[in-house]
């Protein structure tokens, strides 16, 4: 083949018959893939199951008639994968593996393809696809489950988890992706194991990835309350955790865990404003006060958010936009038609970039309470779009401090500093124009200013 064009499933499954059928090995399509296509959702990666080894040998042949580049081959698992334009393959000898306790890096051996089904994750990804397109339930309980939208161990969950401990969030990630249930003896597990969470066991990062999925999922609210069913949502977000049973009054109708849930709910599906969500009101246990306050909560939980963001290694430019959403997050909901140009003008300033998401939060926000005047963010927003579009903007002074020193006759210091923050203030509030001739004139005639 060797184009640059997307390769389509039918041609998928067609050159793995053939380069299965050139090496008489017996495989089959397994997992995510079968799952998502007998769900109707488009699944680009392949995993690739070997009966009796050779997973690389069947790599390397399928990657030579897909005009593909070599596979990149993990001996110590017996896998390898194969990379086409739109798709991933991956193939795996059929294995059984051991676990050391603190250790999720297998010991693997040789299997039956029935002995590798067992050790899966849930029996809805045990599933099988010959290469002509049909399925097969070997384990004879998959079909029913896939039907009945339950997610089930194939083996004892307490075993399942225990080898694996990353499955009990893989669990709650798919709940969330797919809108299965979880089979009733699935939760009490993850409650006996939800230690074996933490590093070294399982990685930060691989932690940080399903938490990402689970939040852009279809039920991001879904997802935390399975994480606080299951005991997992101390080890995975303590700080939100602290929020069960922390009361408040006013327009809120529940706590502030809660109120978090509902507010998560209502968020598009756009990570960094469900992360804002999720971290919004986490300052609130430090800062209750006995007469209900939370006074400075916002500041306090942008710490927070930052320090528990860092902890799970999201990328600076995603923990500045949520802690920057977190901080502003009550701006909005403050909001009062009184407001002059200028307060305005300073939120849209000191939003920046992320205004459009802070009013997505805000929404969310006043929406997960019974707060009687939602419709003034409907104002806010119509506002803010006129300021925003105002030319020349007057979000930010048309001078620097070099402008200032020269006008001034002043070396640098804190003063040029000062001047041009002054400057900046009565150009918000419409003062000055916003114009650098306007402004070099007005620190002429202003020389005590």
């Amino acid at each position: 083949m060797g184009s640059d064009q997307p390769v389509d499933d039918r041609q998928l499954l067609g050159l793995l018959k053939q380069a299965s059928g050139d090496l008489g090995a017996r495989a089959w399509v397994v997992g995510g893939y079968v799952r998502d296509h007998l769900l109707g959702r488009a699944q680009p990666d392949l995993d690739v199951v070997v009966e009796e080894g050779g997973a690389g040998r069947l790599a390397e042949r399928f990657a030579r008639l897909a005009g593909a580049g070599p596979p990149v081959t993990f001996e110590r698992y017996g896998t390898a994968q194969v990379t086409l334009p739109g798709h991933l393959v991956e193939f795996v000898s059929a294995r059984s593996e051991s676990y050391a306790p603190e250790s999720r890096k297998p010991d693997v051996r040789p299997a039956t393809l029935e002995e590798d089904l067992r050790r899966r994750d849930f029996t809805v990804n045990t599933l099988l696809m010959d290469f002509d397109g049909n399925i097969h339930d070997r384990l004879g309980t998959a079909k029913a489950d896939l039907e009945a939208r339950v997610l089930r161990t194939p083996a004892d969950p307490l075993q399942t988890f225990n080898d694996d401990p990353l499955r009990m969030l893989r669990a709650v990630r798919f709940a969330a992706q797919l809108g299965f249930a979880l089979a009733p003896n699935l939760v009490p597990a993850m409650r006996q194991l939800s230690g074996r969470l933490a590093s070294p066991v399982v990685s930060v990062e691989r932690t940080a990835d399903e938490l990402r999925k689970m939040l852009v999922s279809e039920r991001p609210r879904l997802a935390l309350e399975l994480l606080d069913a299951g005991g997992l949502l101390e080890v995975v977000l303590p700080d939100l955790a602290a929020c069960k049973g922390v009361e408040q009054g006013g327009y809120h109708t529940h706590d502030v865990f809660g109120h978090t849930l509902l507010a998560l709910g209502l968020t598009p599906a756009d990570l960094v404003v469900r992360l804002a969500a999720v971290f919004h009101d986490v300052g609130k246990p430090s800062t209750a006060t006995p007469d209900g306050a939370f006074t400075g909560h916002e500041e306090v939980g942008a710490r927070i958010t930052r320090a528990a963001l860092e902890r799970l290694r999201f990328s600076q430019k995603e923990i500045d936009a949520v802690v920057v959403l977190v901080r502003l997050h009550l701006r909005p909901v403050y909001y009062r038609s009184e407001w002059s140009d200028g307060a305005v003008r300073r939120l849209a300033r000191d939003a920046g970039a992320q205004i459009e998401r802070l009013m997505a939060l805000a929404r969310a926000d006043v929406g997960a309470s019974a707060y009687p005047e939602p419709e003034k963010l409907d104002e806010l927003a119509a506002r803010l779009a006129t300021v925003l579009s105002e030319r020349p903007t007057r979000l930010a002074p048309p001078v620097d401090g070099e402008d200032i020193m020269r006008a001034r006759g002043i070396p640098p210091g804190p003063e040029v500093g000062r001047i041009k923050e002054r400057l900046g203030e009565l150009i918000l509030d419409g003062e000055i124009e916003p114009s650098r001739e306007a402004v070099l004139a007005y620190l002429q005639s202003h020389p005590d200013f």
